[in-house]
């Protein structure tokens, strides 16, 4: 058997164990202890990591396309999994040969859930440089998978104003990890808050260059935005299946309509139609995104600022429309599914609130001023956190 066919059933089991509790668990929200070991126990955690670390050094495109399956049926352990993939990645971006042969090895050898503590839009984490290393203080939020996590990918700013990204164990004295992640989607996430109290960060857990030193590191926000483009296809995806499903086995026909069976409907067909030109059209930006991505990360440290820019124009074109079609579905699903789609056990809101929740993450708007400046002025979009 090989790796693609053991991929293709790992994942499979995964969803399964995901979907059978993932309305329950999403009404519940809080910590998803058990999720979250399903999600160790499947192997997968180590996609990312290069084989020579002693991980399965997987192509962007098959990483990607997994992250959206776990999505169509889960998207808060779907938001958990990309992340692990992310802060993992930030280590062949950020970190020298001997701080990935040793963190890396690691992760695989100790079996580490990777939790986030970067969230750019955050300033107020600072860090004081002495002999000993660093020292941080203040409050980051929106700390997806802090939680349960083993280690964290920190940033903070030194006085003179400079971002510095560290690897912090989350068992560092003054390090607390609030589970205080209370909104209405992506209730799973752990996305709360951290607090650092004088939390010390050793010479060796230093990541240098730091986030924006060249156009391989400013790469990360670009998987980062590629990412959050196959979370929202996946909730998309999901939503058209459960409106799918329900209207054949439940949605009844409208007295006016003159039809025996609801999915003869012409209005609904139309409506459905509408929801496949989406889902196809997103699903196509997203693989092409996802092959921009895995060319430019091929290319390592000789990546051009133009190639950079090309595939950030490839990944903020699909987060556009992936993320228009997860807010669409995700609320007209119930035009199609009907009156009786609306019972609350069911869960079918969890969609658009996912969706909700997480697009707010950076406002496509500013995609769409960067596509558009390409597109009218030839101009690439300018490196950033969200870019």
């Amino acid at each position: 058997m090989d790796i693609k066919q053991t991929l293709e059933e790992q994942l499979a089991l995964l969803c399964a164990s995901l979907a059978a509790t993932a309305v329950e668990r999403d009404r519940r929200g809080g910590h998803a202890a058990a999720e979250r070991a399903l999600l160790r126990d499947s192997g997968l955690l180590t996609l990312a990591v290069p084989a020579k670390f002693g991980g399965q050094g997987e192509r962007w495109p098959v990483i990607l396309r997994a992250i959206r399956r776990i999505a169509a049926v889960d998207s808060s352990m779907a938001h958990l999994f990309a992340f692990q993939h992310l802060q993992v990645a930030s280590l062949s971006f950020f970190g020298s040969e001997a701080q990935q042969q040793e963190w890396l090895t690691r992760t695989v050898r100790e079996r580490w859930f990777w939790g986030n503590a970067n969230n750019p839009a955050d300033k107020r984490v600072t860090a004081v440089e002495f002999d000993e290393g660093l020292v941080l203080n203040g409050v980051k939020s929106f700390c997806s998978g802090a939680v349960g996590a083993d280690v964290l990918l920190v940033s903070a700013h030194l006085e003179c104003g400079r971002l510095i990204a560290a690897t912090v164990p989350t068992d560092r004295e003054g390090l607390q990890i609030q589970g205080d992640w209370n909104a209405i989607g992506q209730r799973q996430t752990d996305s709360g808050n951290v607090v650092f109290e004088d939390v010390l960060v050793k010479p060796e857990e230093v990541l240098n260059p730091g986030p924006g030193s060249s156009a391989w590191a400013s790469l990360r926000s670009t998987l980062s935005q590629s990412m959050l483009v196959n979370i929202y296809l996946g909730i998309a995806e999901g939503a058209h299946q459960a409106a799918r499903d329900h209207t054949r086995q439940w949605r009844r026909p409208w007295v006016l309509s003159n039809v025996e069976q609801a999915t003869q409907d012409p209005y609904l067909l139309e409506k459905f139609g509408e929801f496949w030109v989406q889902l196809k059209a997103a699903e196509a930006l997203a693989e092409q995104a996802a092959q921009q991505i895995e060319a430019a990360w091929q290319r390592g440290e000789a990546l051009t600022a133009e190639e950079r820019g090309a595939a950030s124009v490839a990944v903020a074109t699909a987060k556009v429309v992936a993320a228009r079609a997860a807010l669409d579905i995700g609320s007209r699903l119930f035009e199609v599914a009907g009156t009786s789609s609306l019972h609350a056990p069911l869960g079918h809101d969890r969609f658009w609130r996912n969706a909700r929740t997480h697009t707010l993450h950076d406002p496509i708007e500013y995609k769409l001023r960067d596509l558009g400046n390409w597109a009218l002025n030839d101009v690439l979009p300018p490196p950033s956190a969200y870019t």
